[in-house]
Order: C-alpha cells, then structure tokens, then sequence
C-alpha cells in the first residue's frame, strides 16, 4: 500500500478534548440556526406540491427551463429529467410546485403557473389559438364539425370524431405526443389541406405538451419525510448489531454515536448554508453513514490487531497507534473521494448540488469522526472501567495465546489491512 506518511507518531487521544470542543460548537451552531430560523427546510418531496409532468419537442435546456420558471416565481421549484429504457429519448421532466393549497384549485393555478412559464420561456405567443399538442379528441372533433373542411352534409359528427381519433394517434405516437407543425398531419390518411387549413386557424403547436399534473399532498410528504427517518434509524440499528457482534457492544455504540454526529452537523451546515432536505439529500446521508462506518471499522480493526499484540501498552497508546498506520489509508480513499465530489458539487449543477453538498460535507466530517469522535469514546469508556491501561476488545482481545511446545508465548496475529 501507498504510505504517505513514514510512521507517523500523533497523539490524537491527547487531543481528545479539542475534538470534542469542535464538534460541540458544529453542533451548537448548526442546530441554533434550526431552531432560531424555522426548523430544517425540507424540498418539496416531504412538503407537498405538484407535479406537472411536460414532454419536450426535444431535449430540453434545463437550465433556460429554470430560469423561465424562476422570472414566473416559481424559483422554488425541482426539474427531474424522465427517461426508460421503452424511451430513453422522451424529452420528458417533472416540475415540482411548491404547495399553494388544496384540491383541484391548486392544482389548476400551479398548471397555469408553470404554462404560463413554459410559453414565456419559449415564445410561445398568446394569439388565441388553441395549443394543438393539449386538444383532446373532443375538442378537437367539435372544432372540425364546426368548420366541416371535408363538407361532410350526414354524419358530419361520427366522421370527425374518427379523423380526430386518427390525428391525435398520429401525435401521440408517431411524434411522441409533441406534434411541431401541423403540415405534418398530412401523413395521416383521411387529411386533406382543406383539414389542415382549418386547423391552423384554430390551433398552433407549442414545442411542449403538458402530459399530466397531479397533487402530493403534505400528509404524504410527512409520511415520506417518517419513512427516511425510519430507514436511517434502521440501518443505523443494524450496522450497531454488526459491530458489536465483531468488537463488543462499546465499540458499536461509539460507531453509531459518531454517524449521529455526522448526520446532525450536516443537517446544521444545510440550514446555515440554505439548501433544502429532498429525497436524493436522503440518499446522500445514508452513503455518508456508510462511509463513515467503514472508515471507523477499518480504525476499530486496526485497534483489535493492536491490542492482540500490544498487551502491555495503555490502550490509549495502542489506538493512537493504530490511527496512525491507517492514516496513509484514510488520507488516500477519503481524499480521492472528496476530489470527485467537489468536482461534482462545483460543476454538477442546480440539480444535484444538495446531493453533492451532502457528501462534500459527509466525507470530511465522516472521516474526522473516526478518529476524532469514535475512537476517543472508546478510550474514555476504557477509563471510565478503570482498563486504561489495559487493551479490551471483548472476547477477541481478552483471550489469552497459548504457550507452544518450547514454552514460547505463541501471539494471536491477523492479517494487516
């Protein structure tokens, strides 16, 4: 392995109490700005909102999209590109409304809002023609009937409906449901330019359809808001059941208490900074609860090979040694790691900036609270038992090596990480 360092003699357990100190006032000022300025600022994910779901006639600037909809202030709103494998090419995003209220008056004026966005955005000009890509075949067949381009004289109605059926066939499936110019309606049989004609005097395609919009409301952004909570705590449980099945049940409880202090001061650095809590922000926190766990496995492993072979050195000799020949370690993988997502959270965009602000955050304060946080707690329970002086890693390090047939110690050794 790569060594950077050329053994390395810090005394982090003597500086214990600076640790502490830093993450102490982390936490106080994270958390005094919780509660001094409204509570965490959770997306629109666990708020409540709507959807609008808009299909593009191609892909989609999504940058000129949110500054569109930021001029029609809707600045709070989430942009999330669809794509599947059936469509990989649909053009397809979700728009996230912030919730203004309840039932179908809401859900109307945040359809108009995010409309009257997408038109200004794309020139779009009011001339009081219908938008071709939202008529139904209702409208549609009325408008025909009314107009009668064929001049049918019997049956105009069920002919036209027939036609209308056909042509928005033809838009939804042969263009995608975003139809660019009605010249192209002439590929449809039965359409003449006497129908296209009359269309145009009715109707104007937009490059964009809004394909459906829908509510979520509060009481299932606070049931999505319960299940994140539920599922961090779960994995939090599990990972305490693991460690202390592998160490003793202190070293577990160290581990978690440090991912809890990794979580609570990122969630202080969100609301200093303003970003808001959204599901993917979820996402980012369970990795970082993860990262921080194996970097602190990783000293705890380290701690447990020690104290096998160290049997007479204090244990708090024994962990700064052992953080100090995984130091090359931790310095290599957590600084690689953050590199990328810097590189990520500078250049990465709107969209995931909050996700990579998470783990920019993570990462440092993850791997700090390994040795500064999991691995003082250790030392202190230690003293605490009065085995200060004495290495305890459970049944591991309490078991005592046997003497071979020379009458030799024969010590218990593990493979190095």
């Amino acid at each position: 392995m790569i060594e950077l360092f050329k053994q390395p003699n810090l005394d982090w357990m003597g500086k214990a109490k600076y640790f502490f100190a830093l993450s102490g006032t982390l936490l106080l000022i994270g958390w005094a700005a919780i509660f001094l300025k409204g509570g965490i600022k959770y997306g629109i994910d666990f708020r409540g909102g709507t959807d609008v779901d808009v299909r593009f006639a191609k892909a989609p600037d999504v940058e000129l999209l949110r500054n569109g909809l930021r001029a029609q202030g809707l600045g709070n709103s989430e942009i999330q590109s669809i794509s599947d494998i059936a469509n990989p090419n649909s053009n397809e995003v979700l728009i996230f409304v912030a919730q203004v209220g309840q039932g179908d008056q809401a859900l109307d004026e945040a359809k108009a809002k995010v409309l009257s966005a997408l038109n200004a955005t794309y020139g779009v000009s009011s001339t009081g023609k219908q938008d071709f890509n939202a008529a139904t075949p209702t409208q549609l067949a009325n408008f025909l009937s009314t107009k009668d381009p064929l001049g049918f004289s019997v049956a105009a109605g069920d002919r036209y409906q027939q036609l209308a059926k056909a042509i928005l066939a033809y838009r939804d499936k042969d263009k995608n449901g975003v139809l660019t110019s009605l010249d192209d309606l002439a590929k449809v049989s039965g359409v003449t330019p006497a129908v296209i004609a009359a269309l145009k005097d009715g109707f104007s395609p937009a490059p964009f359809a809004i394909r459906n919009a829908e509510i979520v409301s509060a009481k299932v952004g606070g049931e999505l808001r319960n299940q994140a909570i539920r599922v961090t705590l779960y994995a939090l449980a599990g990972m305490l059941v693991y460690i202390a099945f592998r160490f003793e049940w202190v070293y577990g409880a160290a581990a978690v208490l440090a991912v809890f202090h990794d979580v609570l001061i990122t969630l202080g650095l969100f609301k200093i900074f303003g970003f808001e809590i959204s599901l993917t922000v979820i996402a980012a926190l369970l990795t970082l609860v993860g990262y921080s766990m194996n970097d602190t496995i990783v000293i705890f492993d380290r701690i447990r090979e020690n104290s096998r072979l160290l049997r007479k050195e204090p244990f708090a000799d024994i962990v700064n040694k052992s953080i100090n020949q995984t130091l090359s370690r931790t310095i290599l993988t957590s600084g690689l790691t953050f590199l990328t997502v810097l590189v990520l959270f500078l250049m990465g965009g709107q969209v995931l900036r909050a996700f990579a602000f998470a783990l920019v955050v993570g990462i440092v304060v993850g791997t700090y609270s390994s040795f500064g946080i999991a691995a003082p707690l250790v030392v202190a329970w230690n003293n605490w038992r009065g085995h200060g002086g004495v290495a305890s890693t459970g049944t591991a390090a309490g078991s005592r090596p046997r003497g071979n047939e020379g009458g030799q110690p024969r010590l218990a050794t593990s493979g190095r990480r």
